[in-house]
Order: C-alpha cells, then sequence, then structure tokens
C-alpha cells in the first residue's frame, strides 16, 4: 500500500503541535501506576526525550569574558525536533581545557554561583570568590531560562554540581571556588593535599558541605515555583562521591518539603568506575546509567525501580544513532542525546550523526503522546524483533530494526485493531488498514530500513 495523504497530514499536524508545546504542567511525579514515567498533575504519562549541551546555562568559549549563549534560539532548536527535556549544564571550575575531549581548547566559563568580588586575587589573577555572596547573574539567568522553556513545554533538570571536570580537565582545580587559594573564606576542599580536591564531593570537609548546601537552597528558592523542573545532583562525578550524592539527593527532598512544590531528583552515571547498582539503589527518584546491562546495544527492559533516562553522554561521551533511540523508547526509556550542537564548545568529529538522532526522538515522542504511554510496558515476547511497548489488547507499538517481516502475537486483542507503518528515517506513516486480533499475526514492512508498526484499537466516533 502506498502513502496516504491524510495519515502523513496526520503526523505533520503532530509535530507542529508538539512545535507549539502549550505550557509544561507540573510538579512531575512518579506515576502511580507505571514508574517507568513521570506523570504531570492530572496523571498523564510522559515520555522525556531531548539534546542538551554543555553551555545551555552557563557560557563557555575562547574570549573572556566567553560569547553568550543564544538561548532562544536553542528553545527554537529543541521545540523544531518535538524536544521536551533538557539537562541544564553546570560547570564548577572558571576554565575548561577540553583537552581530554575533542578540541584541545582552554574555555573560559561564567557566570559561577559565587560572586568574585575579593578581596585579593584567584590562581587566574581574577577577584577571589566569596562564598558568602552569590552571583545574582547566575540565578537570574537560571530562573529565565527554566521559566522560558516552561512555556516552550520544555522540561529543564539542572544540573547542581559537575565531576567530570575536576577529576579529568586539566587546571579544574585550580581554578575552581573551593580551592582554598580561590576563595577569601579560608575554605579549602582538598583535604588530602595531593592537588586534586575532589574531597569536595565526599562529605570530608563539613565548610564545604555547607558551602555546597547554601547554593542549594538558593537554587530551590529560585526556582521552587516553577512546574518544568528537575534536578541531576552531579555529571560524571567518581564513586567515591556517592554517600555525598545520596546526602545532596535527602537534602534537596528535606528543604523541599517547606516548600509548595516537590519536584523529582535524579542520580547519574558516576565516571570511571561506577556502578549502575548505585543508581537503582540511591534515593533518587531518575537515573542514568552506564553501558553496563546493555543499554548501548540491546537496553533491557525497564523494570519500573526507576525512571530511567539513558544518555548518549554516559554511554558513548558523543554517539548513539536513531536505532539506538526506538531500542530505548520500546524497552520503556526515557531516551536524550548530548548534543554537539554548533560546535563550538567542543570540536566534534564528523562520524557523530546528530540529526537522526534529533529527529528520532522528536518521533518516538509523537507516537508517545498518541498512545495511552501509563498503560504501555516492554513486552519484547510479543515480537519476533524483541522490541514491542504495547498494552497488550489495546495498543502495540513495535521496533523492525532491519525492515521486513515481523510477528506480532495478539492473542489479548479481541477485535480488529487498526495498522500504520513507520518509516523510522523519515518519519513517514504508511497507513496498512486493520487485522484482527486473537492470533498470532505476520506484518510485511511496506518500507526500506528501519522501521515501525503501530496497531491499535479503532477510536471510537
Amino acid at each position: 500500500m502506498g502513502w496516504r495523504p491524510t495519515a502523513f497530514l496526520l503526523l505533520l499536524l503532530s509535530a507542529a503541535a508538539l512545535a507549539a508545546s502549550p505550557p509544561a504542567r507540573g510538579p512531575l511525579k512518579v506515576h502511580p501506576d507505571n514508574p517507568r514515567y513521570f506523570a504531570t498533575p492530572d496523571g498523564r504519562a510522559v515520555l522525556l526525550v531531548g539534546a542538551h549541551t554543555w553551555n545551555n546555562l552557563i557560557d563557555m568559549g575562547p574570549a573572556d569574558p566567553p560569547a553568550t549563549f543564544d538561548f532562544p534560539a536553542y528553545l527554537d532548536f529543541l521545540a523544531k525536533h518535538g524536544h521536551n527535556f533538557v539537562r541544564l549544564w553546570t560547570w564548577e571550575s572558571a576554565s575548561w581545557n577540553t583537552g581530554p575531549n575533542y578540541g584541545k581548547r582552554v574555555h573560559h566559563v561564567a557566570p559561577l554561583p559565587w560572586a568574585r568580588v575579593g578581596p585579593g586575587k584567584a590562581m587566574d589573577g581574577k577577584a577571589k570568590f566569596d562564598l558568602g555572596k552569590f552571583d545574582e547573574e547566575y540565578f537570574k539567568r537560571l530562573r529565565t531560562r527554566v521559566a522560558a522553556a516552561g512555556e516552550r513545554g520544555i522540561y529543564m533538570s539542572i544540573m547542581l554540581f559537575e565531576g567530570w571536570g575536576m577529576q579529568f580537565a586539566a587546571g579544574g582545580w585550580e581554578s575552581h571556588p573551593l580551592n582554598g587559594k580561590n576563595n577569601v573564606n579560608g575554605v579549602n576542599g582538598d583535604a588530602d593535599g595531593d592537588g586534586k580536591g575532589l574531597e569536595v564531593h565526599e562529605l570530608v570537609v563539613p565548610a564545604v558541605t555547607a558551602a555546597q548546601e547554601a547554593y542549594v537552597r538558593k537554587v530551590i528558592d529560585t526556582v521552587n515555583d516553577l512546574d518544568n523542573v528537575l534536578y541531576e545532583i552531579s555529571n560524571e562525578n567518581h564513586p567515591p562521591s556517592t554517600p555525598w550524592q545520596y546526602h545532596m539527593i535527602r537534602f534537596i527532598k528535606d528543604y523541599e518539603k517547606t516548600k509548595p512544590r516537590q519536584h523529582p531528583v535524579g542520580m547519574t552515571f558516576q565516571y570511571k568506575g561506577g556502578s549502575n547498582k548505585t543508581l537503582f539503589d540511591s534515593p533518587a527518584d531518575w537515573v542514568s546509567p552506564n553501558p553496563d546491562g546493555g543499554y548501548r546495544d540491546n537496553p533491557p527492559p525497564a523494570d519500573g525501580r526507576k525512571v530511567v533516562i539513558p544518555d548518549t553522554d554516559h554511554l558513548w561521551g558523543l554517539g548513539g544513532s536513531a536505532d539506538w533511540v526506538w531500542k530505548s523508547f520500546l524497552r520503556g526509556h526515557n531516551p536524550i542525546f548530548m548534543d554537539p550542537y554548533d560546535d563550538k564548545v567542543l570540536a566534534t568529529p564528523s562520524k557523530v550523526k546528530s540529526e537522526p538522532v534529533r529527529q528520532a526522538l522528536g518521533q518516538a515522542r509523537r507516537l508517545a503522546e498518541r498512545m495511552n504511554l501509563a498503560a504501555a510496558t516492554p513486552q519484547g515476547k510479543l515480537a519476533s524483533s524483541g522490541y514491542c511497548l504495547a498494552a497488550p489488547g489495546r495498543e502495540y507499538l513495535v521496533y523492525v530494526p532491519s525492515g521486513g517481516k515481523v510477528t506480532v502475537d495478539l492473542t489479548a486483542a479481541k477485535g480488529p485493531l487498526e495498522v500504520e507503518w513507520l518509516e523510522a528515517g523519515s518519519g513517514k506513516v504508511a497507513p496498512a488498514g486493520r487485522v484482527e486480533g486473537g492470533a498470532r499475526r505476520e506484518f510485511a514492512s511496506p518500507v526500506k530500513g528501519p522501521a515501525v508498526l503501530f496497531l491499535s484499537s479503532p477510536s471510537k466516533e
């Protein structure tokens, strides 16, 4: 059967609706019936997908001060692709040597949470940080950007701390506010004197923890009234940070109990050597795992212990594919993409094919919006391809990685189901009539290459 204009028009209208999404509703809560997803206050399950980039909160670049990131254009970009979730990145040090990544550049980083007002000079020759005073520009920007995203229907996970740079970026500790040579408060996070300062994320220096808690309270005070907020404790911190991260998760939850709104808190992959068990054992509401267990190539089915937001950042660094998006989505996950975006922060290798990943994320969300996602669970055994998200008897979403034929067990369906095929690359839809339930049925894809089969109970008119 050829393309039906009515079906393709439906997809285009759906894409346009997502690009002009209503304001985000929240705060999100773990869905009570299907804890693989978050839910809005009215009980609607939400699939979170999106493309995040390093300088979407703090400016980064070779100039001093660095060029201001065009956040309105970034929101347009996200809306165009139908995305609804972003990690809003922070950075702890005043500079970033990208040598361990691509490009080998030194970036200036600003603004940071604490004010640089001296007296005295820090190691970089600028005024020292005063840990008792916040840089209000940072918090004004934080609130403005989160609020603007919420108006576009986009949820923002506010990254509170950043652990990768401290471990791997040359000069990370030398330009850090909690280095005793860089602040006027006599606070030094390098408890063992090894020149690395990793103890700032280990609960070993009470003055450091107190400064961090004051900063977290300031963040919460700044955005608590906004609906589209989530929190992430730290990006890729070292495994000894576990007690500190657990402490911060509980600290946020306890402090928000005194506030009108409570928002989800996440814990993400610890690098190097972290385990996914640490994430799933944590008091966090959502997690981003490492590759262990097949999250790159054959994701394990989400079991509802946590909302799982697999992130290409933690699986490849820079990588991922449209195939990975579909496999993750149909296993009950919420996939997101570390996006080089405009290549201004890192000079990325040409092998990173970003646009197909961006498009697949939006296509997955469009299908999720059409489903009763709250009733959908991974049901890989129902499809010969092994990838099926289903509310058995009513809806079946099947991914066929190589195209061709696929068999789906429709025993639970008591009546006809409407059949649609989606070309995973272009997003085009090919309706294919109806099929009777009550048995195993074989389907042949009418499109070339990777395809998605959607079977649903006929709508009642």
